[in-house]
Formats: C-alpha cells, structure tokens, sequence
C-alpha cells in the first residue's frame, strides 16, 4: 500500500483540512462514520481537519468516501460543490481570514439582511422543496446563522452589489419559495421584503466604514459571486444557490478557485460594476423612488 507523504512545504495542509470538513458537512456525515470508513479514530479525523499532515494515500481512500477527487481535495483547479451546506461552510471558512470581500449575491447577501430575515428564508426554502423535512434545509440555516454571526464579530470590510432589477422582482414577489400561496400571504410576503429594502436604504444612509453598498442599474451576471482576499492567496467562488425570494437548494454546481486569472477577471468586473453603481444617498433615493411604484 501507498504511504507517501505528501511534501509539506509543497501543500496547504490547512487549506486541505478545512475542504474535508466542507465536502464532509455536504455529504452530511458525521466524523464517527469517515473515521470507521478509514479505520482510524474520531480524533485523527478532526486532527485531518484542522491542518495535520495526511497521507496522499488517505486522501485518496477520502475522496471515495466523501464523493470527491483528489484534485478537489488538494484544491488543484476548480473545487467543486453540489451540497448547499458544503459550500456555505467553505464560505464561512474563507471569510474567517478575509482582509476583504467583494460580493454580488440574488437579490441580497444573507449578511445585510435583518434578525427576521432568517425566520422567513427558512419559510421559504420549506415552501420551495416538495420535501419540507429535508434534512439540509435546517443545516443550511445553521451555517448561515453561524457565518452571519462570525461575520459580525470580525466585520471584514465587504463591497456588496446589489442590482436594482433584482431588487424590483423581490419586491413584487414577496418572501415566497412558490407563488401559488393565497393573496393576503403574498401581500405579507411581500411587504416583509419591503422592509429589508428599507434597511438597506437605512445602510446606504448611514455609511458603515465596513460595508459598502452598491445598486446598480443595469444587467448583472446571472450566478451569485464572491472574491475573497486573504493573505497568501485570494479566491473565487461562484454559486448557483439563491437564498432570496424562489431560493434553490436542490440544483446546481458551485464552483470555489483561487486561478489567478479568474481572481483578476472578477475583481475587475466588480471594480466596474461600482464604478458605474449608485451608492450612499443617491442609492438610497433610487431604492426610495422603486418601493413607491412597486
């Protein structure tokens, strides 16, 4: 059997553990099941997780169990993210250490929205799946509160893009996850979205050192991003998952990098982008002048 080491010095053994327990968490498995899996103990699995050294081979047997590759593992190329829940926590993760974070999220980030927001996306992802018990709906609330309360303690500096066509569609459908709710539901629903637009333009007015805000007027791109600047490397994810209005847990790909190339295309579109966005009072009158004709 194969009991190379991978060369330390050559490998972020860090970077390593935390996808582990990302793809874990996705695959929602306890660490007692991969550790009898690999025929190790519970201790050696969250030893792995927190940045020990792994054999390559271990890594290997790993990638089988939690339905990945190597590749993914190692982060060599694109990660790859099918479970909501493995990405929220890969989210969380690379926050922990961002110097700053660039952001456009359908309709809005989780992280600006208010105390009640969570109450009512939980609603709506019961509403949207034909499964109202799925068992990743109450983890994926979990990750987001904890990284909402994470955030909040460190408040790393975020620019957060906020299109105005989004904001509009939001608006007019309500906290909904389908629209075939009665009438009076989706006139509540949809002034509890109201009142998430309106903190937002109470943000754009009051100025947050660490956040800024930008609504832009015009086409956006059509998967939610993120660039995170960290120290050593900066990072792109890219997500099919909508959090907002309709949300989507079920389908889709999500995809983490930190290609060179692809942190410089991102970052220049978001550079453009809040060239071109409205921002501080003129957002805020912009957001004002839509929710009265809505």
């Amino acid at each position: 059997m194969d009991t190379a080491v991978i060369p330390h010095q050559s490998v972020d053994f860090q970077a390593i553990g935390e996808r582990l327990r990302a793809y874990r968490l996705g695959a929602s498995l306890r660490a007692e099941t991969v550790a009898d899996q690999l025929g190790v103990s519970r201790a050696a699995v969250y030893r792995m997780e927190k940045g020990h050294i792994v054999k390559i081979e271990t890594l290997e047997r790993l990638g089988v169990i939690l339905n990945t590759s190597l590749a993914s593992l190692l982060g060599v190329g694109a990660e790859y993210y099918t479970s909501p829940v493995a990405y929220i926590e890969r989210m969380r993760q690379l926050e922990t250490d961002a110097t700053r974070i660039m952001a456009h999220f359908e309709p809005i980030s989780f992280l600006l929205t208010s105390d009640d927001y969570a109450a009512h996306l939980e609603q709506m992802l019961r509403e949207a799946n034909p499964d109202q018990d799925d068992p990743r709906i109450a983890a994926v609330m979990k990750l987001l509160n904890d990284r909402k309360r994470a955030f909040s303690r460190r408040r790393p500096p975020i620019i957060s893009l906020i299109g105005l066509r989004e904001i509009e569609r939001f608006v007019h459908f309500g906290l909904v996850g389908r629209i075939d709710l009665p009438p009076s539901v989706r006139m509540e629903r949809s002034l509890a979205a109201r009142r998430e637009v309106e903190r937002i333009i109470a943000l754009l007015q009051e100025h947050p050192m660490d956040m800024q805000i930008g609504i832009v007027d015009g086409s956006m791109p059509n998967a939610t991003f993120q660039v995170f600047e960290r120290p050593g490397a900066s990072f792109v994810a890219v997500s099919p998952f909508r959090f907002g209005e309709l949300p989507n847990i079920t389908t889709g790909i999500a995809q983490v990098t930190a290609a060179p190339q692809a942190v410089e295309l991102y970052t220049k579109m978001v550079e453009d982008l809040w060239h071109r966005s409205y921002k501080g009072q003129k957002a805020a009158d912009l957001l004002g002048s839509m929710l009265k004709v809505v």
